[in-house]
């Protein structure tokens, strides 16, 4: 269990990413493993999605990446799956949080490195059978970017999961007039609509990158039953899977 940092300007790679951002989820850092905090959500949809993206991909022996790990949630979650997971970020204060965590509670196989995806496609192409993209790409300057590296970086035959926002009237009105104003599930600010990817848009960007897409699910949440379920409606939040042909 380490924390690896990497010199991104030194790949002579313009770093793709939102300093607003990167500032915003660094001073939740210490939040991060609070299941009552600003990142409730997360843990309770964490369960979901790490079973179907297991039930596609079995994690236990696979060597696997996670895309904007932010505090490990996920990554934590596959390692204890049986897969030797590397997480990357650029949040430092969030990779800090994931490093301590993984150390207080003893997850094996488990890395944490500070730098960008792009860069890392540069320095280890084809080296993971799983990559994992989850709830990052609405945070991005340049998603398509992201998309294309996490390419790059998966085994000829290896999967490829994405999770974000749909962009629509419906979408705006539950993921942020809803979850950070009304419900108060997240802090205001946390979402901006015009970075809200819709499916026909992350399905072209996986096509341009080579990708194939296999999978989608939509996820779905009840505020007075506090559950979430995974069905085919892809409205609002959604997850797909993707392959890189062998």
């Amino acid at each position: 269990m380490r924390l690896q940092m990497v010199d991104n300007q030194a790949m002579n790679q313009t770093v793709n990413a939102d300093p607003a951002e990167l500032a915003k989820f660094s001073e939740l850092a210490m939040h991060w493993w609070d299941p009552d905090s600003d990142f409730k959500p997360l843990h309770q949809i964490n369960p979901l999605r790490l079973d179907w993206i297991n039930a596609i991909s079995p994690l236990n022996g696979q060597k696997v990446l996670d895309v904007g790990c932010g505090g490990g949630i996920l990554s934590d979650s596959m390692a204890r799956k049986g897969a030797t997971v590397t997480g990357i970020d650029l949040a430092t204060k969030a990779l800090r949080v994931a490093q301590l965590h993984a150390l207080e509670a003893q997850t094996p196989s488990i890395t944490y490195q500070e730098i960008a995806v792009e860069t890392l496609a540069q320095l280890q192409p084809q080296s993971f059978d799983t990559v994992t993209c989850m709830e990052m790409l609405e945070h991005v300057p340049d998603p398509a970017s992201v998309v294309q590296a996490c390419h790059d970086l998966v085994k000829p035959g290896g999967w490829v999961f994405f999770s974000t926002i749909n962009r629509n009237a419906k979408a705006f009105a539950l993921a942020i007039v809803g979850a950070e104003y009304i419900l108060q599930m997240l802090p205001k600010g946390t979402h901006e609509f015009a970075k809200f990817i819709r499916p026909s848009e992350l399905a072209h960007y996986c096509r341009s990158a080579g990708l194939v897409q296999e999978h989608s699910t939509g996820l779905q949440f009840n505020p007075l039953t506090q559950r979430y379920w995974l069905n085919e409606d892809t409205s609002v939040n959604y997850m797909i899977a993707t392959r890189k042909p062998g």
